[in-house]
């Protein structure tokens, strides 16, 4: 008898997998029946960082989509594993960013029979992915790896599921098997393989640079998703050779530098509610854009909408729609109107005025920003904090997160940024409890960057745990806590809504005051900071961002300082 082959189990297959289709990070919480899949993708190479809860793994995940264009993967146990990463499935979906969630399920014999950990996986993702696949045998593990990668990329990309049940994660095949399998599955990945690069009409080229070259008060918005594309050179030819003001979204922020002449950050309310021609590319008009709809918007202006998906031009119904990658549309752009130049000059009655109201806003915002207020409001560990990462210097920049009421938002007006990609915040969908998965992402997506975590208090609260995970893999991250005692501040009752049987308890806004979140991070190993003066906080800064190690400085906030926000209040 000749000698018997070696044989693999499921486990190792599905890492040889991943491995084999180009994933070089994984993040998650192991357990059964997937801690031998994590083991043996760290063998082949890829690195796990394992969190304490499966949200801020899939939050980590859904960021390193974005920022490296390529899937985040994660993994989690099954049943409640599997509900509490639907948190960063559905984050990926509502911001467009490639995330494949891998878990474990139950014995497929088992089902429905009260199983361990049982739940139908694949109807609970349904909502939240673009597709969802099971491997129910174990010669199916490659290809559906491939499937799911390339789904969460392809088209507007997004969220996506792989289900392996415990019966196929220990099921067997020979290593010439295992081979011969994962060759099959790459050349039908590669048969199969996606263009994202769309054929473009030339006829709406023309039409759309007809109306940004006839335009009185034309205005180009940008959003992440031409960050995500990797749009930021084509951007400033297009910006500096039509000589159009921009204005970026939120995570937009830095694809061109905050302080460029063309920036109407600063002026928001005077360029969308006075531009006639809005070409707006990779940012979809929803809530963060007013819809655009008047009041905000003007009843007359005429929206060119830039967008990987023909389904959001269809929903948005703009004067003009292109359906395009945002890099692939700005490339045409110019080189269109490299052609026929038009340019609108600095002394251009629209640019004159975009940048005297820039000018205007942004003294008052110095003017305020000025003051150093003891005990601290919001603007003056903001400036404080600002002026620190500018000091830092050079590039790469740091890379900045952000989330909060009040501390997001006067973060967004305050903070400055000049490279892109280096701005994390809630997002689309708005979703607090994002910030520390977020900078472990950039951390590990971004090894050479400083990462910053600026956070309130309740932000910070959902993941502070992970701060032991920082420590664990020695991550250059510096969490900023604005410390005020709770959601917005503390207790804001009138004398009359403090009533009722349970008037004694807390505000259902209050925190522990005073809570020493920088002792948390000592506990682990990490270095803790409190401050609540300008030199304390200074000091902080100099030394953690030397230090380039795991930092919490935990900043002690007046708690009447802040103010209710359920949205971005843009008021400039």
């Amino acid at each position: 008898m000749g000698e018997q082959q070696e044989q693999i189990d499921g486990n190792v297959l599905a890492a040889k997998s991943l491995a084999q289709f180009g994933v070089q990070h994984m993040f998650g919480v192991v357990g059964i029946p997937v801690t031998s899949l994590a083991t043996r993708a760290v063998s082949l190479g890829i690195r796990f960082i394992a969190f304490h809860n499966e949200q801020s793994a899939g939050y980590a995940a859904s960021a390193y989509g974005y920022l490296t264009s390529r899937p985040g993967v994660f993994l989690t146990v099954s049943g409640p594993g599997c509900v509490h990463g639907l948190a960063g499935l559905s984050n990926a979906g509502a911001n467009t960013w490639p995330t494949v969630m891998i878990s474990g399920s139950c014995n497929q014999n088992d089902a429905g029979r009260g199983d361990f950990q049982e739940l139908d996986q694949i109807e609970a993702v349904k909502p939240f992915t673009k597709f969802a696949v099971k491997a129910t045998h174990i010669s199916q593990i490659p290809n559906c790896v491939a499937q799911v990668l390339d789904h969460a990329v392809s088209g507007r990309p997004g969220g996506c599921y792989l289900d392996l049940p415990t019966d196929v994660l220990h099921q067997k095949v020979s290593q010439s098997e295992a081979e011969s399998l994962l060759i099959e599955a790459k050349a039908l990945a590669e048969k199969n393989k996606k263009n994202n690069r769309a054929n473009v009409e030339a006829s709406k080229i023309e039409e759309a640079i007809s109306l940004l070259r006839h335009a009185e008060r034309p205005l180009i918005v940008v959003g992440k998703g031409a960050a995500y594309a990797r749009a930021e050179d084509e951007l400033k030819k297009l910006v500096e050779r039509t000589g159009i003001p921009f204005l970026p979204t939120p995570m937009g922020k830095g694809l061109l530098p905050d302080d460029h002449s063309l920036a109407a950050t600063a002026a928001r309310s005077l360029a969308i509610g006075k531009c006639d021609v809005a070409i707006v590319i990779g940012a979809r008009l929803n809530w963060l854009l007013h819809f655009g709809e008047p009041p905000k918007w003007s009843k007359d202006v005429k929206f060119i909408l830039v967008d990987v998906s023909s389904e959001e031009i269809e929903l948005r119904k703009p004067f003009l729609g292109i359906v395009g990658d945002a890099k692939q549309v700005l490339e045409i752009l110019n080189r269109e109107i490299k052609d026929d130049p038009f340019c609108l000059g600095s002394t251009h009655p629209w640019v004159d005025a975009i940048a005297k109201k820039s000018k205007e806003n942004a003294s008052k915002m110095e003017a305020q920003l000025a003051k150093d207020v003891v005990p601290f409001n919001f603007l003056t560990p903001m400036r404080i904090i600002r002026d620190a990462i500018l000091e830092f210097g050079g590039s790469p920049a740091p890379v900045v997160v952000s989330e909060g009421a009040n501390t997001m938002d006067v973060g967004r007006a305050v903070l400055v940024q000049k490279e892109p990609r280096t701005r994390l915040d809630a997002g689309t969908w708005g979703t607090m409890g994002v910030g520390l998965g977020y900078c472990i992402a950039a951390a590990v997506a971004y090894p050479d960057r400083l990462v910053v975590a600026v956070e309130g208090d309740s932000g910070y609260g959902f993941s502070a745990m992970e701060v032991e995970t920082l420590v664990r893999y020695q991550l250059p991250v510096v969490a900023i806590v604005f410390n005020n005692g709770g959601v917005y501040g503390g207790d804001r009752r009138s004398a009359e809504e403090i009533n009722g049987p349970h008037k004694e308890d807390p505000a259902p806004t209050s925190f522990v005051p005073n809570a020493g979140y920088h002792t948390m991070m000592e506990a682990f190993g990490g270095k803790g900071y409190l401050v609540g003066t300008p030199d304390e906080l200074k000091s902080a800064l100099s030394e953690s961002f030397s230090a380039r190690k795991p930092a919490v400085i935990n900043v002690v906030i007046d708690p009447y300082a802040g103010s209710e926000s359920g949205r971005l209040q843009h008021k400039n």
